[in-house]
């Protein structure tokens, strides 16, 4: 009988969302940089999931990161209105 063994990468499991720490780790700033920039309005809105789980999904982080990580404001109407909002 054969043993097939997996890389790591295979086994790996890619989150849908992040929380605020894995977010600043991602993105390679601090914990305190993430709470400014989304107090600020510089990051898309998060989800809450639950009563106090806030997450942001990271296929709207790697979308708004591609549209140049606009304010939250303009990633907003970006989504509603399509790229011709951005030029």
């Amino acid at each position: 009988m054969q043993t097939v063994t997996r890389s790591d990468e295979s086994t790996r499991v890619i989150p849908l969302a992040v929380d605020a720490k894995q977010l600043a780790s991602m993105l390679g700033v601090s914990l305190r940089a993430i709470r400014a920039l989304d107090a600020s309005g510089k990051l898309p809105r998060p989800v809450t999931i639950g009563m106090r789980s806030i997450r942001w999904p990271v296929s709207e982080i790697e979308g708004w990161l591609k549209a140049g990580a606009p304010d939250r404001s303009v990633w907003e109407a970006l989504k509603r209105n399509g790229p011709a909002v951005h030029r």
